[in-house]
Parts: C-alpha cells; structure tokens; sequence
C-alpha cells in the first residue's frame, strides 16, 4: 500500500493504533536483526507503558514465544529484559509485542550497559536513615543532661552521645564534605562548605566540653544538622526522574547488527563495523542502520522518526537513506556510505549531550542565594569569634559562639526552600497528569515566554484518520476495504478500520498483493484493482494526506485523511496566548500541511520542512534573542530542540529519548495540563521567593542573638530547626 500521506499523518516508528490499556499505542516498528548468541540478553523500549496491566501483558506475551527463558519488564524504565535463545531475534519479539498492542523498540545491551545505575536516592535516604536514628538516642541521652544531671553522671552521658554522634555524622554528612572540598579546591564557595563548617565545629566544641567536663556539649545540635539537610537533600532528590542521559538513549536506539551481502551470500555484523561501500539488506518493517544509498528494490521510507515528517517517501535505486528511517514495503539494498559514529543518528545524539550540557549551567534561585549566603556566614562567625576572644581571652567561649553562629545561621531553611516547594509543586501537578523530571524545571518554566510546538504526535494524536466516506460509492468502499486489509501500510490500516466502523464487508477481491514502493493490486470481478500512490493511478495528489482507489478503467476515487487533534490542543494554544505568551508550530511535515493546520488551531507563526539540527538551531537562536523557550515535542528529530530550550515538555507516547531528554512527561493524552503547569511554576516561584524571605528574616533576627553570645548551639540549632519547618509549611500552601 503506497499513497500521498502529507497532513498531520502517522509518526510510524513511534505510535500507531490504540493499545491495549488506556495510554499504551503501539507501532509496528520491528527491526531486521539476526540471531544473537546463545543466551542472548535482548533488550527493548516500550515507551507506551503506564502501568501493572501493561508488565503482566508484556511479560506474559513475551514468555509465549519458544526460545524465550525469561522476560522482566521494568516499569520505570519502560524497558523488558528478554533472556532467549539463538533462535530468537529482536525482530520477532517486537512482531509479537505489536500483534499484542504494545509498540516496541530494540535497545543495545551494549551500549545500556555503560549507562550506571543512579544510586544517589538510595544512598541519601540510608544516611537519612542513620541520621535520624543517631538523633533520637543522642537526644534521649540529651533529657538527662538538662534534667539535671552532675559530675560523672553528666560526664558519661557525654561520651556515650560522642560515641553515638561522631560516627554518625562523618557518615551520614558525607555528601555535604566531599562537595565542600570540591568547592574550595575549586577555590569557591558553595551551600556545603558553611554547613560542613557548622557541623565539624559544633561536633569539635562539644568534644573539647566533653574532655573539660564542661556543662554544655551540643552532639544533638549536629546530628540534628545533618538530618534535616539532608531531609531537604534528599526532598530535592526525589523531584527528579532518573538520572540517565538522552543521548546515551539515543544511542542504544541505533541499530546495533546489519545483514551485509558478500560474494558467498549475507552475514551478519555489527553495524559499526560496516565500510564504506558495502552493501546491506533491509527487509520490510525493518529499521536502516546506516546512512546510504538505495541500490536495489523499492519500497516506502518512514522519515517521522528522524524528520518528523509524516509523508512516507518513495525510495529506489538512487534515493539517499539515512540511520533511523524505517522501511515499510519492500526489500531494499543499500550501499553504506556512513555507518556508526558518523551516520546522522549518532550526529543527533551529539546535537542533544551538547545541549544537555548548556542547559546544565542553569543557575537556579538557591545557587544565587549561596553566592551572597555562603561568604557572609563565614565572616559573621570569624569575626564573632576574634571579637569574643579578643574581649575575654577565653578561646572556649569564642569557639562556642562561633559554633552558635554558624548553627543558627546554618542554610536548612534555604537548603528546604527550593526542594520543599517543588515537592509540594511536582505532587500537585502530578495529580493533574504532569510528572516533573527536573529539580529546576518549574523556576525554568515560569520564565517561559515563548512556546514551541510540534505538530505531529504532539498537537495530533499522529494517527490518520479517514474523512468523507459518505461521498464515496458503497461498492468502491468495500473495495477499498478488502484492498486494505492485505496491507501493512499505516494508510492502509486507518482506511480498514474506518471503512470496518462503519460495519462494511469487504468485497471479494482476489489475487491481493502488495506491490512494493506503490500500493496494493488484486482482481474483482475480472477487473484489476488499486489502493495507492496518486502517480501509480495517474491521479492528481492533493494538497492533503490522501490515497487512491482505482477499479479497472474507471476514474480514481480519493480517499483523504485527516491527524485527529490531541485532547486540549486548541484550548491549551488559546490560553498560552491569552497569557501573553510567543507560540510558535515546528514540523518537518510540508508547509502546506503545516499553514493548514495552524490555521486551523490559532497558531500564526509557522516553521516546515525542519530537520532536527534546523529545529535545534530555531531554539539556539530564540534563546539567543534572549527569550526564553518551553519546547513541546515527541519525536527523535524533536529531542535535541528539547534539551536546548530553556525548558521542555514532551508526551508519555514519546520516543524514550525524547521523555529522557524533556524536564516534564505528560501522562495522559490531553495537553490541558500544560497552561496548569505555567500557572502552578509561577506559584511555586512566589513560594521559592518567599521562603528566601523568610529565611533572610530568622537570620536578621537569630544572628545578633548568638553574636552577642544568647544562644548555645543547642538553642541555635532549635531555632534553626523552627526556621525549616516554617518553611516546609509555606511550601505546602501549594497543595
């Protein structure tokens, strides 16, 4: 099945018809890929799975192939591990998951393998955990100590807390020395390196009581430090998604094997090790793994995953392929003329780790704070120190102050400030069907004046969907669908579920077959007949997304189609602009789909024909002009324009490198939580602002108290512990 597939049709590599739960579509999208060795690992991308019913499906129709020991989906990271036998190919595992309704796509083990597993989460809440379980018995002990106890009594409460505290807080407060010592290597100063200070010295000073045997040692103070740092350390943690970068997803989605023909037949080899000049085959359905030229055969590329353009191409002899297209119809045979790194698949995946790398120099609210914070709670403590000691010649009690100082002024309510408000922020949103990946993505987005849409996959659903049935004959119609039905063409397939809604039968056509890079032929009733490209007919293509049904001599009949609006486009669009905001629409699609279709949306500013390095560069140059862009996109040709906006936003039906490189996922089909998300960041960045505020005025009013030598360490620390919690409570006003 072969036909004019212009406006707003099927991104084919990456979605298709609905799956079998709610927010799963699916997309034939196998990948030619010969045996592997025995007991291979297989691993695959599913980007449409949401949820518990997706794993058992997944797993359960994985199992069901013979070869296949064993098949574990991991929801997360909406990946399957298939441990199988020789006999079984990547190809016909995403067959299968397709025919069950799960789009699937092959990942190299390979290059996932270098990819570390993020232990951060874990190894913060385990010192979070030993933290607070040292607080609650070194504040125990505490209550004796202020209940009244004397001399030796006091003393080995003392020890007994110092047992318990130093240990701890070496441990559980690593986080903030190693960053501290980087800080100061670097010859800077960050949040950790007066943090880091205030704990060493409360834990010092209290030591150096405990061996005096003075009445006072504050372990509890700097325990206390450390749990409710790294509470907020570990707050901020938990807004992220996981830590894996976009262009190394990029990266295993190229294709890691090729079938390379030879004078003693076809053999397989890894894709790297192609030459130039090699020829490779390429069956229908299959995934081209390097960038060439077409030698032999015809058929019809899908260029949506690389350019997001929705018109399946004609491809024979001569025509240039590139790495990521897929071919649909026909066997192809391509001499290599750029494999592995130098292929324009990987030149993408270089396009988003640079612009994953600028975007990286964000420097958040918090960040500003420390500038300004860090340098003058290092002077405050000296000089309360110097002064005390010059006035009293007593270096215990400078030192004590000095600790005072430090505690109470010690950043828990600025290192709570951010974390505690996106938290807050990222639970609400999530509600309304937005997961926040990014700890600074919604202080980014609240400064987004300008907003970039794809068209395709993003504002429609990239789904083909049939229009004008009624003006046809109902014998061409059942015509049409019989002819369909014998094809694997995504035309094909929305023209057969459309033309089946409407309760038709097919005809009885015989002899159907597909002829490669053209349409489908059969005979009924002695007469030949065609489904496909208006050039085959000799039918005059449209301006829109059609195909064509011509039945012996007669005249072609048109079938036109049309992408079906995403849920909340036009309203999401209406308010953006309404709210002030810049909109423009990018796609690869051609200008005469594109124009079409912002018209009819309310979009006014139009880019076409855009490649993923022109999409990129639209977003360097928007952001050079000093806006600041929100990027809104799905496709592999979108991701490098997601990683260099200022922030961005991609749909959970996405490629997994396009929601990899994104800050924010949309969960569901409807677009409406996007105008919520710019209204709830502009909310949480009054709450970041406001706790700053609040913050800075428990310091105006604390310091002087332990300058002047009113507050012990253990009163700084309770003070500080009140200023955190004040905090947390302005950050939940969000909810």
């Amino acid at each position: 099945m072969t036909a004019t597939f212009e406006h707003g049709a099927l991104e084919h590599a990456e979605r298709a018809r609905p799956g079998v739960c709610a927010a799963c579509n699916v997309a034939p999208a196998a990948e030619h890929l010969a045996e592997l060795p025995k007991d291979a690992t297989l691993m695959l991308s599913l980007p449409g799975i949401h949820c518990a019913g997706c794993i058992s499906g997944v797993e359960k129709a994985l199992s069901a192939v013979p070869g296949v020991r064993s098949a574990r989906v991991n929801l997360t990271l909406r990946r399957a591990a298939v441990e199988a036998g020789p006999e079984v190919t990547a190809e016909t595992l995403t067959q299968v998951l397709d025919r069950a309704g799960y789009e699937a796509h092959e990942l190299d083990p390979g290059t996932l393998a270098t990819t570390a597993m993020d232990r951060q989460g874990r190894d913060l809440l385990m010192r979070l955990a030993v933290a607070f379980f040292a607080m609650m018995n070194v504040m125990l002990l505490s209550v004796a100590v202020w209940s009244g106890a004397e001399g030796v009594t006091r003393d080995m409460m003392h020890w007994i807390s110092a047992a318990i505290a130093i240990p701890a807080v070496i441990f559980a407060g690593q986080p903030f020395y190693v960053s501290a010592l980087g800080a100061l290597r670097g010859r800077r100063l960050n949040m950790d390196v007066p943090i880091s200070l205030a704990i060493l010295l409360a834990v010092g000073t209290s030591l150096y009581e405990t061996i005096m045997s003075g009445h006072h040692a504050y372990f509890d103070a700097a325990i206390m430090l450390c749990f409710f740092l790294l509470g907020g350390r570990y707050l901020d943690h938990r807004t992220r998604a996981s830590a894996r970068s976009a262009a190394q997803e990029l990266a295993a989605l190229e294709v890691p094997r090729a079938l390379r023909i030879t004078a003693s037949g076809e053999e397989t080899v890894a894709a790297a090790d192609l030459a130039v000049g090699d020829i490779v085959r390429v069956k229908p359905g299959g995934r081209i793994p390097v960038d060439g030229i077409v030698t032999e055969g015809t058929s019809e590329l899908d260029r949506s995953l690389m350019t997001g353009e929705s018109l399946p191409v004609y491809a024979g002899p001569g025509t240039a392929v590139s790495a990521g297209e897929v071919n649909l119809t026909g066997p192809l045979m391509i001499e290599v003329k750029a494999a592995g790194r130098d292929t324009s698949l990987h030149r993408i995946a270089d396009l988003v780790a640079v612009a994953e790398s600028g975007r990286a120099n964000y420097n958040s609210l918090a960040d500003q704070a420390a500038k300004l914070y860090a340098p003058g709670v290092h002077i405050l403590s000296v000089a309360a120190a110097v002064g005390w000691w010059l006035y009293t010649q007593d270096l215990r009690i400078a030192l004590n102050i000095a600790a005072a100082v430090l505690i109470i002024t010690c950043p828990c309510a600025l290192g709570l400030a951010v974390p505690a408000v996106t938290t807050a922020a990222s639970g609400r949103l999530f509600r309304k069907g937005l997961l926040i990946k990014d700890g600074t993505a919604l202080e980014r987005l609240s400064e987004a004046d300008t907003v970039v849409f794809d068209k395709t996959g993003t504002l429609t659903t990239g789904a083909p969907e049939p229009v004008a049935l009624d003006d046809l004959p109902e014998e061409a119609l059942r015509v049409a669908l019989a002819l369909a039905e014998s094809s694997s063409h995504p035309l094909a397939e929305a023209l057969a579920k459309g033309l089946r809604a409407r309760g038709l039968r097919p005809a009885r056509v015989i002899d159907a077959s597909e002829v490669p890079g053209y349409g489908v032929e059969g005979i009924w009733r002695g007469e030949t007949v065609r489904l496909g490209r208006a050039a085959w007919l000799g039918a005059e293509a449209p301006d829109v997304t059609a195909t064509f049904l011509k039945i012996g001599e007669g005249a072609p009949l048109t079938f036109r189609f049309t992408d079906t609006l995403r849920e909340g486009a036009a309203e999401t669009v209406a308010a953006l602009k309404a709210g002030g905001k810049r909109v423009i629409l990018i796609s690869g699609d051609t200008r005469g789909a594109v124009e079409s279709f912002a018209s009819r949306i309310g979009i006014d500013e139009v880019i076409a024909e855009a490649l993923p390095a022109e999409k990129a560069a639209l977003v360097g140059d928007l952001s050079a002009g000093g806006a600041k862009v929100l990027m809104v996109g799905d496709g592999l040709n979108d991701t490098a324009a997601l990683a260099a906006a200022h922030v961005s936003i991609s749909p959970a039906s996405a490629l997994d490198a396009a929601r990899t490189a994104s800050d924010m996922v949309l969960m569901g089909r409807s677009l409406a939580p996007i105008a919520d998300a710019i209204t709830t960041s502009g909310s949480a960045a009054r709450r970041i602002r406001e706790n700053f505020t609040i913050a800075t005025v428990y310091n105006v009013l604390a310091v002087p108290l332990a300058i002047a030598g009113l507050a012990t360490p253990l009163i700084a620390a309770l003070a500080m512990s009140m200023s955190s919690i004040t905090v947390s409570l302005n950050a939940l006003r969000l909810k």
